[in-house]
Order: structure tokens, then C-alpha cells, then sequence
């Protein structure tokens, strides 16, 4: 499905797309509210009842992939308490494999995500998925999350591309929307970002189950 004679660049998103969404939505559904819970005395279902609305408010914003933002909100250590679960960290299926496919061909490999740098870190060095990237940026490094349209006119000064010769590979349907209004020409959707829930129904983008299904056809 990937023309890979038209792209010179693909861009990767890191959670739900190149990593399993399951430790992400398993920290802040879960972790951080039962964590919250024993801070303030509070039962579990009580503290989810007070997140779950804080924690909406900020989707779409800079804040809500912020852990020194929610760290002061919520008087919790949150990169601390990443790091107790970081045993779940671990790669969506087919994604090494992958990323050398894409190496092999001589595509200009770049990690986006909205990451922040303490997360980022985190993650990284579970993964190793440093190794294959060319660059590696943070949404954070703008201010900007990748849903504002205002943030890849700042990524192309840093990472020069053409739009429509670069590949966007995504999980979330607000930020490909903004990509496409970029003026992206290759657009793929991740229909299951997390391994533990159902599959996706997307029709509004090129969908995908997994990365297997973007490899390049053998010579």
C-alpha cells in the first residue's frame, strides 16, 4: 500500500504506533489514579471520578503529554511512578522489522511524537529504538503538540521535508488531520495501537492493523 518510490522520508509516531498504547492507557486509567487514591485517602473509583474530567480537559494540549505539568498538578512524582511500570513498555508486532525495511531502502527515518523528553527517555531505553532513527524529535522542544497546525511549519525548519514526498505513520486521527492540512500526501492510521483492545474501525485514512502490512514487496 506504501509507494515507496514516491517517499523519501517517513515519519513515525512512537505510542500506539511503533510501542504498545497498553502501558500508556494502563499508567494514566489505572497507576496514577490508584497512586492518587493512596496520596489523598481517597478510594480508587473516587480518584478516577475526579481525573478522568482533569485529564480530558487537557487532551488536544501540550499539558496532557506534559509529566512536570501533571507532577505539580497532582503533587505525584510521574516520571518516578513511569518508571516503576516501565516492565510494560514494549513494541507493537513487526516494528523492528520494519524499520530495517525502511533503513534498507534508504528512506530518511524520523520519531515525532509527543512524547515528553522524560517519557521519551524512558522509553527509549527500554526499546533501543533510538538505533534505527535518523533524527528523534519532541513536540515538546515547540511547545506544540502535533494536533496544532502550527507545528510542522517549526518540525520543517528543524527537519526540512517536502510534505508530499513524506510519509506520516500515526495512531491518532487529530494529529494525521493536521498532517493532511499540512499538505501530506501519505497518510496511515494504526488500527490497534493498544494489543489489549479491539481493533479499530477507521475509514477516514489508509488503516493498517500492523506494520507488516507497509512492507516494501521484495525485489
Amino acid at each position: 500500500m506504501m509507494p515507496w518510490k514516491q517517499i523519501d522520508s517517513i515519519f513515525f509516531d512512537m505510542d500506539g504506533t511503533l510501542l504498545d498504547l497498553n502501558f500508556d492507557n494502563h499508567f494514566w486509567q489505572e497507576f496514577v489514579p490508584l497512586r492518587y487514591a493512596q496520596s489523598r485517602g481517597l478510594s480508587p473509583a473516587a480518584a478516577k471520578q475526579e481525573l478522568v474530567p482533569r485529564f480530558k480537559a487537557m487532551e488536544g494540549r501540550i499539558e496532557w503529554y506534559c509529566l512536570d505539568y501533571w507532577s505539580e498538578v497532582l503533587a505525584l512524582d510521574i516520571a518516578g511512578l513511569k518508571s516503576e511500570v516501565a516492565g510494560l513498555i514494549s513494541m507493537l508486532p513487526h516494528v523492528g522489522e520494519f524499520l530495517e525495511a525502511a533503513r534498507n531502502q534508504g528512506k530518511r527515518l524520523v520519531l515525532v511524537t509527543n512524547a515528553h523528553p522524560k517519557s521519551l527517555s524512558l522509553k527509549l531505553e527500554k526499546t533501543c529504538l533510538h538505533e534505527f532513527f535518523d533524527v528523534i524529535v519532541s513536540s515538546h522542544q515547540f511547545g506544540l503538540p502535533k494536533e496544532n497546525p502550527a507545528f510542522w511549519p517549526q518540525l520543517q525548519n528543524l527537519e526540512p521535508f517536502q510534505p508530499h514526498r513524506t510519509a506520516l505513520i500515526d495512531d491518532s486521527l487529530a494529529v494525521l488531520r493536521s498532517a493532511k492540512a499540512y499538505g501530506f500526501a501519505h497518510l496511515y492510521a494504526i488500527r490497534k495501537p493498544d494489543s489489549r483492545q479491539a481493533v479499530r474501525a477507521i475509514d477516514e485514512f489508509t488503516a493498517i492493523e500492523d506494520l507488516r502490512e507497509l512492507m516494501p514487496k521484495p525485489a
